[in-house]
């Protein structure tokens, strides 16, 4: 109660919340939405900002709009202050209460209208609508725009809701020495008395979240590239570090293929980047201005084939946003799917086109999969289209359903009505719905119309039932033929609403030693289906009913299967598959039905052999969370484990990425005074896994020490930070701080997450994992309710992801039944939680409960 009441504090107190009805109350109800979306038509900004000032932007701006209704009219608005109002030239009562702008019914009329007025809005390094980056290597000072989901209203009054589109004319006043890019292209550039004035060219229709520009003194890097005049921009102090050329191609390939694909150019005129600094996602979509993370986009260590294809896919992403979520906007952001989903499909596809050879859908399932699953199968998932009665819970629905599960259902889709009736209907969607709006109803009806089959009531069962199916394999064998083959059908979280079968096409692969497989078709329209083909054929030595990776839904393997890929999984040779494979043994382990000991000594026999980087990461990931937390800590195997990390990471003969991932296991899970001598002396080798140590894994190594009190890891941690000046080094410094196992240190580092403004968002999210070391759970427990507690502010406060962040690190930092105890109390005595809430943290807390499960199971 300490903690809360301490928390409170610096919250300002509890909050009162408005009726979410009331049009003046926060954010923005979807009841004030859907009557401006039926009023307003033909809405146009002209929007100028002097950014010139340390902490505040001052803007005027223009609204115009077309008014078909009646009554008074709502502006959203969350800045400073507002000042000078006038309605149609004349001066205006409107009233603000600091989060909207009413206009009174008398002062507008019907047909076209103008609202004119001042404000000011807030510049800050976190919290708010324009981001503040000073570099610390050379001083120089850069702001960026964060607008996503519903955040253009904390930067100036608008209509801040996706389905009023506008045209916007911007303008920015800024330092004589900066540049700036933003939606439009540069259409003036003058100087004024004490700096610049840049005048960009008016856009085509676009959502209020997709409005941005950056600022600062940027290098600028311009190729022409397929026809098309493109620019870099990054911050001065890295940009001899920027792959240029390689990230330019990337995006003019995706913007090519993407166009002929869809049958449509890029429908947005210019196109340029911003590798951003300390951006808190892996990109931004603006048309025009796409922003990239600044630390996945720029390496200061030689990259792993993983990095390589993760910033491949980011870009395609960012880019097939383009067409989905920029071209064609969601109605509302419970549709948020229909965008991400699409965008991280496409990217799969696309880069299988363009790379055949890069086996892309092994990619696909390892990035979406599991992380899928691992949240559709919790009692707080949600449906794809996700209810929203508000946007100032649109944080809420960011995460795997939208961004993993979303695109999987896709591929399913077009698994089941072929990809030329696939195609045929998304541009058809795209071609009815140009720079406007639709759902996921729309969607689908376009690609059922092409397909020649409704698909309503497959729609009903993938984006509006919350959960998934789980297959398990049913399988009769005499004298070595197969006399029955099922595979039955069944909710993998059966209290969830929703009845009936997800329908599904997916192929059932039977593998034989000799790795021939036999591969049948199967429709699944029932709980129990029947593979009659395999009826009468040779025992195979295990099968699999989702080979492919076609349909959507864990698979359970059966008992014959389960043992021989105990023994053989790394005989399979076909990667994709190997890979699902580990995945369902995996699944298996987290269900308490496999001893993980049992899977920790299959990891370390086949990661001997393994060559595929990617899912040798991924082997190694699950050792990981094995030695972290599944195993009590008096286990006996960590140095024989510590080893053979070592030894793989030493290995001349293998490959960097693999020797990379054995050495990024073993920082992870040394604990030995061997394990951690081994790794502190990694800080004084001129080279490790065939390469020189640089940052970051030299800090990932100090944090390391840091973390288990190693005898060195004071002096490590000041020997690091003089030798990396950086801003990225000093960010690296302070999350190494936060693994300091130290009651005061702890506290200190909590406080300075809410009270702390100078805080970045992303240096407070990249050190809540170490905050949560593994192995101080002891340590971090008093602070698992108080961070529950503090879930509406981070939501009000923070960025999109934070709130995943946030709770995952908190959760999977605890080991404990009285852990858990704590969440279910709090969950107990908090009835009124909002239920988006409620639901995030019954996602994040099933792994704490299996965690639970399976120490209690496999303990002894």
């Amino acid at each position: 109660m300490i903690l809360t009441a301490a928390l409170l504090s610096v919250l300002g107190g509890p909050q009162v919340p408005v009726p979410p009805t009331d049009p003046m109350g926060p954010g923005v109800s979807r009841e004030l939405a859907m009557v401006r979306a039926r009023t307003i038509r033909d809405v146009r900004y002209e929007l100028a900002l002097d950014v010139r000032g340390a902490d505040t932007a001052a803007g005027r701006v223009t609204v115009r709009f077309r008014r078909t209704g009646s009554g008074a009219l709502v502006l959203d608005f969350r800045g400073y202050s507002i000042a000078d109002v006038t309605v149609n030239g004349k001066a205006s009562k409107a009233q603000f209460n600091g989060a909207h702008l009413r206009v009174p019914a008398p002062e507008l009329r019907t047909g076209q209208n103008a609202i004119t007025l001042r404000f000011s809005s807030a510049i800050a390094p976190s919290g708010a609508s324009i981001i503040r980056f000073r570099d610390l290597t050379d001083s120089a000072t850069y702001l960026y725009t964060l607008l996503v989901p519903a955040d253009a209203n904390a930067l100036f009054p608008c209509f801040d809701q996706p389905d009023l589109k506008a045209r916007v004319s911007l303008s920015l006043t800024t330092p004589a020495s900066w540049k700036a890019v933003a939606n439009g292209a540069v259409a003036s550039r003058d100087s004024t008395a004490d700096g610049l004035r840049w005048r960009f060219a008016q856009t085509a229709p676009i959502s209020t979240y997709l409005i941005a520009f950056a600022a600062g003194p940027w290098t600028q890097i311009t190729r022409d590239r397929g026809g098309r005049r493109m620019s870099l921009y990054v911050r001065a102090s890295r940009a001899s570090e920027v792959e240029a050329d390689s990230l330019l191609d990337a995006n003019q390939r995706a913007l090519d293929w993407l166009g002929e694909y869809f049958a449509r150019p890029y429908p947005f005129g210019k196109y340029d980047f911003v590798i951003a600094p300390a951006f808190p996602f892996g990109g931004m979509e603006h048309p025009g201005a796409v922003f990239y993370n600044e630390e996945s986009f720029i390496y200061r260590e030689r990259p792993t084939l993983t990095q390589r294809l993760n910033r491949q896919a980011t870009i395609y992403h960012e880019v097939a946003h383009q067409w989905f979520g920029d071209f064609v906007t969601m109605r509302w952001f419970d549709d948020l799917w229909l965008k991400e989903g699409f965008a991280t499909y496409m990217a799969a596809k696309m880069q299988d086109a363009i790379d055949p050879a890069s086996n892309a859908w092994k990619t696909f399932y390892l990035r979406n999969k599991p992380a899928a699953y691992d949240v559709d199968g919790t009692i707080g998932t949600t449906p794809v289209w996700q209810e929203l009665s508000n946007l100032d819970q649109a944080k809420s629905n960011y995460g795997a359903i939208v961004y993993n599960k979303a695109p999987s259902v896709l591929k399913q889709l077009e698994y089941r009505v072929g990809e030329r009736a696939f195609r045929n209907g998304v541009r058809a969607f795209l071609t009815g719905h140009a720079y406007g709006n639709a759902t996921w109803r729309d969607l689908l009806a376009s690609i059922g119309q092409a397909a020649g089959q409704p698909l309503d009531a497959w729609g009903a069962q993938y984006i509006l039932r919350p959960g998934m199916p789980v297959f398990e394999q049913r399988l009769s064998v005499v004298d070595g033929v197969i006399t029955d083959l099922m595979v039955v059908e069944r909710p993998a979280q059966p209290t969830l609403r929703g009845r009936g079968v997800w329908p599904a096409r997916t192929a059932v692969a039977l593998v034989y030693p000799d790795g021939r497989a036999d591969t049948l078709q199967v429709t699944i329209e029932q709980a129990a289906t029947r593979v009659v083909d395999a009826v009468g054929k040779r025992a195979p030595a295990f099968i699999y009913a989702n080979v492919g990776d076609h349909a959507y839904g864990r698979v359970a393997l059966d008992e014959r299967s389960v043992r021989y890929l105990e023994q053989h999984i790394g005989s399979v040779r076909d990667p994709l598959l190997r890979a699902m494979l580990w995945g369902t043994l995996w699944d298996q382990v987290r269900d308490a039905e496999h001893d993980p000991r049992r899977f920790l000594v299959m990891v370390q026999r086949e990661s001997a052999a393994e060559q595929d980087e990617q899912i040798l990461t991924a082997m190694l990931g699950r050792l990981t969370r094995v030695m972290q937390a599944y195993l009590p800590d008096r286990d006996a195997s960590p140095a024989g484990v510590e080893r053979a990390l070592a030894s793989g990471a030493a290995d001349t003969s293998r490959s960097y990425g693999i020797r990379k991932a054995h050495l990024d296991a073993l920082i992870a899970i040394a604990r030995t005074p061997e394990g951690i001598a081994v790794i502190d002396a990694m800080l004084d080798s001129a080279s490790v896994v065939g390469a020189p140590l640089r940052a970051p894994t030299r800090w990932a190594i100090v944090t390391a020490l840091v973390a288990r009190s190693a005898p060195s890891a004071d002096v490590r941690l000041s020997a690091e930070t003089l030798k990396d000046s950086t801003t990225e080094g000093r960010r690296r410094a302070f999350v190494a701080g936060a693994a300091r196992p130290a009651a005061e240190v702890k506290a200190d580092y909590f406080r300075r997450y809410f009270g702390d403004k100078q805080l970045n968002e992303d240096w407070a999210t990249a050190s809540l994992r170490a905050f949560n070391a593994p192995w101080q759970d002891g340590l971090t427990r008093p602070y698992l309710v108080a961070a529950l507690d503090s879930l509406p502010w981070i939501q009000r406060n923070r960025r999109i992801f934070f709130l995943g962040s946030w709770l995952g690190a908190y959760l999977d930092g605890q080991r404990s039944p009285e852990a858990l105890s704590d969440v279910d109390a709090f969950l107990q005595e908090h009835p009124a939680l909002p239920k988006d809430l409620r639901q995030k943290i019954l996602q994040n807390a099933d792994e704490l409960k299996r965690t639970v499960k399976i120490r209690e199971t496999f303990g002894q």
